[in-house]
């Protein structure tokens, strides 16, 4: 953590890193944000815990993105400023699992994933405004490769470079970031469930998957990145 100043985005395997350096086992690195997730046993007092981490927030002028249900409460940390996690983020989340600890919530450090679509296209810059508008109702809300719903509601979608073909292919993919650990039993569910390894040669960055009528989808995590 003190190698980097609070503007420096940590990306990757740097990320992993630094979260291990800060002893966050409760937590998992996943694209641009980190996560939590603590049983609370109960509505009322995952609302006590989520005062307490607003109340921690509001101190450290940075805010988490929480999400309270029965029976857990969900914590995700990202520095909006600067496009992905930083010192700040790691600082908020050793604050966070000490609250947790105290109000005697349970880490479930296997729970969080992420969710994002990939879209092949050799033509980004003429496809990108109907995806933008079609999610979130601006044309023009496609920043770089990625269109992310303000709202925080959708899954982000982003655009992968692929040459054209006279016959169109799938162009549409899913990727499911996951902690490292985790991803081999989640490989191991898909192929029981009649899936096929397609390319495992990036593993663990990413596995890809294939289903009988020829869909894919990639298992990806942090590691290696």
């Amino acid at each position: 953590m003190t190698t980097h100043t609070d503007r420096t985005v940590l990306r990757g395997q740097q990320l992993l890193n630094a979260l291990a350096d800060a002893g966050l086992d409760d937590w998992q690195g996943l694209p641009g944000c980190i996560r939590a997730r603590f049983g609370t046993g109960g509505f009322t007092s995952g609302l006590a815990l989520a005062n307490r981490i607003g109340e921690a927030a509001e101190a450290a002028n940075h805010h988490p993105d929480l999400a309270l249900s029965y029976p857990h409460l969900d914590v995700r940390l990202t520095s909006h400023d600067v496009g992905g996690v930083t010192n700040r983020d790691l600082r908020l989340a050793v604050e966070v699992s000490a609250l947790a600890q105290t109000a005697g919530a349970s880490p479930e450090p296997d729970a969080p994933v992420l969710l994002e679509l990939g879209l092949d296209t050799a033509q980004r810059e003429v496809i990108a405004p109907f995806w933008a508008a079609l999610l979130t109702g601006d044309a023009t809300a496609a920043s770089g490769d990625e269109i992310i719903d303000p709202s925080g509601q959708l899954p982000p979608l982003w655009f992968q470079d692929c040459e054209e073909h006279e016959v169109p292919h799938q162009r549409l993919h899913v990727d499911l970031s996951v902690p490292e650990a985790l991803a081999p039993a989640r490989i191991r569910a898909v192929v029981a469930a009649g899936g096929t390894v397609v390319d495992d040669s990036r593993a663990p960055m990413f596995t890809v998957l294939e289903d009988a009528d020829g869909n894919r989808a990639c298992v990806c995590t942090l590691a290696q990145r």
